[in-house]
């Protein structure tokens, strides 16, 4: 097995004409793609992950880590922009790694995909479970026991350590995403339109929460505005600031979903880059808001808790009446997000399945709705199982080191390709490349850094099984690795792109 074997990359003219195919829909306008990136942003970051983030990590100064965090993701998503104008087909961060950097990174990069998007729409699901509980509390419904509404395993801390909790099972994680598979099994088009309806309702109570809430913030609660880091790292501090960036960055991965959707976009040079761009900066300016007026509104250190946007609402009795309307906008908000990560993730099983990395079965097509049918259904299962069995702490950090590593792949690949192959056609290009590409792969890194070390280890594992898989499987099945060798390139000849 030879080392230009693994680095071949496959010629840009295959993914233009996978482009031109006419297996999947084109249905999606500028309009949809926005909202499916706000659909996959607007959700667990502002109803869930910020609370926690601001009493663990960062307090008041969580502000600054939706900043760092957005910052990362605006130089990331030029240079998806790049790619997806370029190359506008459903693989994202995988086929554009496929074009520059070659197969084996490729496949390493497609691997963190499917950690990044299973592991996702199974977080989402864990926190959309909470707000349904405390749906039902706030309606004095109690009919679903305790043991069938949480995880059975917990983790101690940041380690492995695991232990029972005493549930039996999370069955409303397990509903929803069993619903939105259903969902997006039907088609695209009703996917993209069910989202725009959410979206339009959950934006619109979040905006309202920001201009009802501004006006009872108590400044004194900033004081101090970045609390004294405790000695531990990441325990508030500008390394608790970090860290929480690292976590919170869980909630910008929806404008990455836009970019495994242009294979069904209907202007994918033009709408591509505005979908993208366009939702990461109506997202990044929504979370500011929404975090500076949280931890106005009561000191950061009571947010620590799974619905912090209701506790800092009840605090004020003349904000009482929003805290229903903000339970039901998290659990539409949290739908779309599920929505938002079960698609891409399907889409990313097909194209690797199209390449021969992954089995055949996974890149079939539903001859009447047309959509990755099989895909669709084995995600929504995986996601449900893990859903339905593990907290969200460790379910949401594996979610951020896998998007960031692709991350930080994307940034270095649209950097390569401007020299091995600059005769390109590039509908959008990206100006000042080298600084936006080194700034996003510091900003990702510096991310990553700040995850606790258990993350990382987690993330060790699955690359080992990841590469376990490929050596068992997808090289000896390779569409580009047999083509070479047929064309006489021969073993250790790689392809040009």
């Amino acid at each position: 097995m030879a080392m230009q074997e693994l680095l071949a990359t496959k010629p840009i003219s295959d993914y233009q004409e996978e482009a031109a195919s006419k297996g999947l829909a084109r249905a999606l306008g500028i309009p949809s793609l926005v909202a499916f990136g706000i659909g996959g942003i607007i959700g667990t970051g502002i109803f869930v992950l910020t609370g926690l983030a601001a009493a663990q990590h960062a307090g008041p100064a969580i502000v600054f880590s939706f900043i760092i965090a957005g910052i990362g993701c605006m130089f990331a998503g030029l240079c998806y922009s790049e790619f997806a104008a370029m190359v506008p087909v459903a693989g994202s961060a995988y086929a554009y790694s496929y074009a520059t950097l070659g197969e084996f990174v490729a496949w390493f990069v497609g691997w963190n995909l499917i950690l990044e998007y299973m592991m996702a729409a199974s977080t989402v699901a864990v926190g959309w479970s909470r707000y349904f509980v405390k749906l039902l509390d706030h309606y004095g419904i109690n009919f679903i026991p305790a043991q069938l509404t949480s995880a059975p395993f917990e983790t101690l801390g940041s380690s492995f350590q695991m232990h029972q909790t005493g549930a039996f099972l999370n069955l409303p994680a397990i509903a929803i995403v069993g619903v939105v598979t259903a969902l997006c099994y039907k088609g695209i088009k009703e996917s993209a339109f069910v989202n725009m309806i959410i979206v339009m309702i959950k934006v619109s109570i979040v905006l309202a929460v920001i201009a009802f809430g501004f006006k009872y913030v108590n400044t004194a609660n900033w004081v101090p505005y970045i609390p004294e880091n405790t000695g531990v790292y990441g325990q508030f501090g500008w390394s608790g600031i970090l860290q929480a960036a690292g976590i919170i960055f869980f909630a910008y991965i929806g404008f990455d979903g836009v970019s495994t959707c242009a294979q069904e976009a209907k202007d994918p040079q033009r709408g591509m880059p505005i979908g993208i761009l366009g939702s990461l900066a109506i997202c990044t300016l929504l979370y500011v808001m929404m975090s500076s007026v949280m931890t106005g509104l009561v000191p950061f250190r009571q947010l620590n808790d799974a619905a912090p946007v209701a506790v800092a609402l009840e605090s004020h009795p003349q904000l009482a009446w929003l805290s229903g309307w903000v339970i039901w906008g998290a659990l539409f908000g949290l739908t779309s997000v599920i929505l938002t990560m079960i698609i891409p993730q399907a889409r990313i099983w097909l194209t690797m399945s199209h390449d021969g990395l992954m089995p055949k079965f996974l890149g079939k097509i539903h001859p009447k709705f047309r959509t990755p049918h099989v895909s669709t259904l084995l995600t929504g299962m995986f996601a449900a199982t893990l859903g339905g069995l593990f907290p969200i702490g460790i379910l949401g950090e594996l979610v951020s080191i896998g998007t960031l590593v692709a991350f930080i792949v994307v940034c270095i690949g649209v950097l390569v390709l401007r020299y091995t192959r600059p005769d390109l056609p590039r509908p959008f290009r990206v100006r000042g490349i080298w600084f936006v590409s080194i700034m996003g792969v510091g900003f990702c890194s510096a991310m990553a850094y700040g995850l606790p070390t258990a993350t990382w280890l987690r993330l060790l594992l699955w690359s080992l099984l990841g590469f376990a898989v490929y050596f068992l499987y997808g090289y000896k099945n390779s569409r580009l690795r047999k083509r070479n060798e047929s064309e006489g390139y021969g073993r250790g000849a790689a392809s040009k792109a």
